[in-house]
């Protein structure tokens, strides 16, 4: 741990997590860890999680930023208000928690440029999952400050496993139980007394090397009751164990101390005067805490904290239902309603002894204050409880509905499951039927993805139809692109039955929306093939050209959702303009609005199109930049922008291991999109290396998916692996699908490769017109990939022709092109093709950017078109800190010493 701090002063961010038991020694580590800094010059603040306080969203983070708010207005805007919101300093819509987290982590840049800081964070395990997510994510993404993070957890952990599970992955130090040797000093030292041999055995047996445990069994434990033969084993674990002795001690003082305790463990605020205004409620004194300051338990001083936190668990759990609710009723009232609203109903929530519809309704009220703070696991704890509250049962059904709705967002499945079969007793309205049947399709896409669901969604589009026509034609599209996605076979509703089902939506409205058009384009295609269905997908597209998020009527398909659905629309139909921009906005919107949750995926999706356009070190980048966000934010990264990239750069083993990873990830969905985007992949590696008749295999199944983008973008790898194996029957229906496309479709790529699988599968003169129109068609798009891939093809054909000196200016372009872009199988095909022309290939230089990771090189470019240190940091989520050390390193790298020397370079 002191080597931790020395990093830290150092800019060498140290964080560490450590676990053990209850009475390990944990907290001891902390307060140790504080006497070495303060002295070192570390500025110290804390935190410490609190059972009682982890439905409180953004609490645990509010007891640690609320000293360092000072410094906030060095924040950017967007992080100011996110960090403001959650932490109730004002108001705004609910914040992404990873923009939280980013602004915290600058926070404590900021806070840690004039002198070092040290941040303990004690009894992780009771944080608020809110807190604890934002705060795994600043020690993930912490490196180059002067910042030193201790967190302590406990093992077994008690509380939310979501949260203990945040932590996995961190630096952790496990603590075990003394030696006996150690045991037995501690022993003596705590006891002054003699202890007969047995006893003093029979502790140290007990407390198994548990420091606490070892001073209480001493000092609270009959010998009598130790060493007796006829004493049954003990089976309590050692925490628990500590909590009896706590409890035993508590029970053994005057009865207002007792009361004391317990409103002080009541209430996790630690507020001296909330703390004494609801004791004078209940008619107790100052002398009442005394008694328990006399016994080692509390400390009342500028703040109420317990001596121990299990001496907080221990008195509550002591304590029977009605002391609990004469408590909280007493804290209910002495709570301020205008500065607390929300713990004044919570409070009064814990005393209602039976129902109460006033108490759900606080409670309801809360609840929205909580999602507006981007707090769902606290919105989600306020709403159960409203339910359990709620006397009238169709009230109580239709809370049961939103609880589940925010239970399920907050990542309790489980729960939210339960919550639903309380709203399906009923009684429901029709409303509250259908919502039931939507909640449960898309808990089930959710958990499963598995061929039922797209027929759950479906049903709820049914029931929907008469009571929210908008809601309806939504669920259909999601029943439509569940089908796409799971690509379910054998089952009652795939997607040509969900199509023909969606044909029943309810009329569009006029004006339709972006999510009208692209269901109706949708349905066209699935029911009346691909030509219908392009005229109403390119409305939905120019729809959606100048629309933004609206802040209007939340939706089930929100701006993001629709983004998406329409990048892969526009993909599918071969428009690389508006993918390109679509890509770009879905980027854009993700990183303005801090959604690092949607972030990976709209990366992923940009990464892709960077490779089909040639620009395959920008798309490495972003791959880069997706698995680092990944990381940061807790969720296994996207491997399928890795595998398109492998694959047309022609990294075979690379390649192969993604692939089986997708496969893997992908069980029990035989035709899912992660398959047939893989399969696509390994189409495009084959045909790279000459292995056509694993390309033919692996192309068959990616051209045959109902998914638009996979199929259309595999047709041209079909064509060509069919022609080099000679299937020409498959080759021809191949180029037939894909020339349909194409002229429905109309854009220069379409066309492009149209005319190139004409060349390949045609003969004769006219093969050399398809060749050149299909270069004169790729030049006018951007799809340099292909258009590199044209001039090979093109060029092995005039070889084979025997016009060598035409076949070299087509094959050296390719080599050039391709090289350049990093392609190197096809590269490679082009430099053989070359030397069988009788010209020697010439080899490409080691470039001065090649050093470069792609992450630096992410860096560099932004730096060199002229971004801020700060702007840098806020697009790759990124303190301004770390991003000074990468440049640091860049500099050394490229043997340059300034940003304007990076203007000069070729950063490609």
């Amino acid at each position: 741990m002191e080597q931790l701090l020395a990093k830290a002063q150092d800019g060498r961010c140290g964080v560490l997590v450590i676990r053990g038991e209850a009475g390990i020694g944990k907290t001891a580590l902390l307060e140790h860890a504080r006497a070495v800094a303060a002295p070192a010059g570390f500025r110290v603040e804390g935190l410490a999680g609190v059972e009682s306080e982890s439905e409180f969203a953004f609490a645990g983070l509010h007891q640690l930023c609320a000293p360092l708010l000072d410094r906030v207005g060095l924040l950017s805007e967007p992080q100011q208000a996110a960090l403001g919101v959650a932490l109730g300093e004002r108001s705004g819509p609910a914040p992404d928690r990873f923009l939280v987290g980013l602004a915290a982590l600058n926070l404590l840049a900021e806070t840690a440029g004039p002198e070092p800081l040290l941040c303990l964070v004690d009894d992780a395990q009771w944080l608020d999952r809110s807190s604890a997510q934002v705060l795994a994510f600043v020690a993930r993404r912490v490196s180059s400050e002067r910042v030193a993070l201790l967190f302590t957890l406990r093992d077994p952990h008690d509380g939310d496993g979501t949260v203990a599970a945040a932590f996995d992955g961190l630096p952790d130090l496990h603590l075990t139980g003394l030696g006996e040797n150690a045991a037995r000093a501690l022993l003596s030292t705590a006891v002054r007394t003699p202890l007969d041999d047995g006893v003093r055995d029979r502790i140290v047996t007990e407390a198994r090397g548990n420091p606490l445990a070892l001073l209480e069994l001493s000092r609270h434990t009959d010998p009598i009751r130790l060493t007796s033969e006829f004493h049954l084993p003990d089976t309590m674990g050692v925490p628990r164990r500590i909590e009896e002795t706590f409890r035993r001690r508590s029970c053994g003082l005057p009865t207002p101390t007792q009361l004391l305790l317990l409103l002080a463990a009541a209430d996790p605020t630690g507020e001296v005067a909330l703390l004494w205004r609801a004791a004078a409620h209940l008619g107790i004194g100052p002398e009442a805490a005394e008694a328990a300051e006399a016994a080692g338990l509390l400390d009342v001083g500028s703040r109420v904290r317990f001596r121990h936190p299990l001496v907080r668990s221990a008195v509550y759990r002591a304590a029977g239902p009605a002391e609990h609710r004469r408590v909280h009723e007493a804290l209910a009232t002495a709570t301020d309603p205008e500065a607390a609203p929300d713990r004044r109903a919570w409070h009064f929530a814990q005393a209602v002894p039976g129902v109460d519809e006033g108490a759900a309704t606080e409670l309801e009220r809360s609840a929205e204050r909580a999602s507006a703070r981007g707090g769902s696991p606290a919105a989600a704890a306020f709403l159960r409880r409203a339910v359990e509250l709620t006397p009238d049962p169709a009230r109580r059904a239709a809370r049961a509905l939103d609880a589940a709705h925010a239970t399920h967002e907050a990542g309790a499945c489980a729960e939210a499951q339960e919550l639903l079969e309380v709203a399906a007793a009923g009684p429901l309205d029709e409303w509250g039927r259908a919502r039931l049947q939507l909640l449960r399709a898309q808990f089930a896409f959710d958990a499963t993805r598995d061929g039922t669901t797209p027929g759950l969604l479906l049903d709820a589009a049914e029931a929907l139809a008469p009571l929210d026509a908008a809601l309806s034609r939504e669920t259909y599209l999601n029943a439509l692109d569940a089908a796409i996605i799971i690509c379910p076979t054998g089952r009652r509703r795939g997607v040509p039955e969900v199509a023909e089902a969606a044909l029943a939506a309810p009329a569009a409205p006029d004006p339709a929306r972006p999510v009208d058009l692209l269901l109706d384009g949708m349905t066209a295609i699935y029911t009346r093939g691909y030509e219908a269905g392009v005229p109403v997908l390119r409305r939905a597209l120019e729809s959606l050209r100048d629309e933004e998020p609206s802040p209007g009527r939340r939706s089930d398909l929100d701006h993001r959702r629709v983004l998406q659905m329409a990048s892969r629309a526009a993909a599918g139909l071969f428009d690389d303009r508006f993918v390109h921009e679509l890509a770009g906005r879905r980027v854009r919107l993700a990183r303005e609005a801090g959604a690092l949750a949607a972030l990976p995926a709209a990366l992923l999706f940009q990464a892709v199109t960077a490779v089909l356009t040639g620009d395959l070190s920008g798309a490495a980048e972003l791959v880069a930049e997706q698995e680092t966000v990944a990381r940061a934010t807790g969720t296994d990264p996207l491997c399928h922008g890795r595998l398109v990239l492998a694959a047309w750069c022609g990294r075979r083993a690379e390649t192969t291991e993604l692939y089986r990873t997708s496969i893997d990830g992908a069980a029990g969905r035989e035709k899912g999109t992660e398959v047939t985007l893989a399969q696509y992949a390994l189409a495009v590696l084959h045909n790279g290396h000459g292995d056509y008749e694993a390309a033919l295999d692996a192309a068959v199944g990616a051209a045959a998916a109902y998914e638009l983008v996979h199929s259309s973008i595999t047709l041209p790898e079909l064509v060509e692996s069919a022609v080099r194996t000679g299937r020409t029957q498959v080759a021809a229906a191949a180029l037939e699908k894909l020339e349909a496309r194409a002229q429905a479709a109309g854009t220069e790529w379409a066309l492009g490769l149209a005319a190139r699988s004409r060349a390949l599968v045609g003969a004769g003169p006219a093969v050399e017109k398809h060749y050149r129109e299909a270069v004169e068609r790729l030049q006018k798009s951007l799809m340099t990939g292909h258009l590199a891939r044209t001039h090979l093809l093109y060029g092995g054909w005039l070889r084979r022709e025997g016009r060598r000196q035409d076949a070299r200016d087509q094959l050296r372009t390719a080599y050039h092109q391709l090289t350049e872009m990093g392609a190197e199988a096809f590269a490679a095909q082009a430099g053989r093709e070359l030397r069988a022309t009788g010209e020697r290939p010439l080899r490409r230089g080691v470039g001065p950017t090649d050093a470069l990771t792609a992450h630096e090189l992410h860096i560099a470019r932004l730096a060199a078109a002229g971004a801020t240190t700060r702007e840098i940091g806020t697009q790759l989520f990124l303190s301004p800190r770390t991003v000074e050390t990468h440049l640091r390193n860049i500099f050394r790298k490229l043997d340059i010493t300034s940003r304007r020397q990076l203007r000069g370079l070729p950063l490609h």
